[in-house]
């Protein structure tokens, strides 16, 4: 089995990290095989488990959209996901746009998106023209919908008070299985 992707040239060095620990700890962790070309940012994922080849797909995704390969290989995890929100897809095309909503999801000094990331348990990362997230797929979900909502206009506050009624419903139905 084999993957081939490209990832931004300035995210390589954290996908091999310090003399290639990274790589060769999620190498081991998948059982698969990175080969990167540094120059053209190519990276091409084998092994003998599909399976496996596809979470490290996502782990290299994850580490490609700006999270830290801790948080990436909360991946691992079959219960996580990974989720990629492209900005242009709900505000357009316009740079000054993108700039201002995507301060809008990172909040003053981060605090918005360490707020969401918080209530629903998930790891976010704002990066480029995308924002990622990481967690358990109903939490994603909950997340996604905050950080739409976020895109769309709506204020903070409101928004955080959803996320946290949501999540105690979550939270309730869930004890009750």
């Amino acid at each position: 089995m084999q993957y081939e992707l490209k990832i931004p040239k300035e995210r390589i060095a954290i996908l091999i990290g310090k003399k290639g620990e990274v790589k060769r700890r999620i190498e081991k962790l998948t059982k698969t095989k990175l080969k990167i070309d540094s120059k053209e940012g190519d990276v091409i994922i084998s092994g003998e488990d599909s399976l496996n080849c596809y979470i490290m797909q996502q782990i290299v995704r994850a580490i490609a959209r700006g999270f830290n390969p801790e948080a990436a290989q909360l991946l691992l995890d079959e219960e996580n996901c990974l989720e990629i929100i492209e900005m242009g897809n709900y505000i357009g095309k316009s740079k000054r746009k993108q700039k201002r909503l995507k301060g809008r999801v990172i909040g003053e000094e981060g605090k918005a998106k360490k707020m969401i990331g918080q209530i629903t348990e998930t790891e976010i990362s704002v990066y480029g023209k995308t924002i990622s997230i990481i967690g358990k797929i109903s939490d994603v979900a909950l997340a996604r919908k905050a950080v739409i909502d976020l895109l769309a206009g709506a204020r903070h506050g409101p928004i955080y008070n959803t996320l946290q009624k949501k999540k105690n419903e979550l939270k309730v139905s869930g004890d009750q299985k």
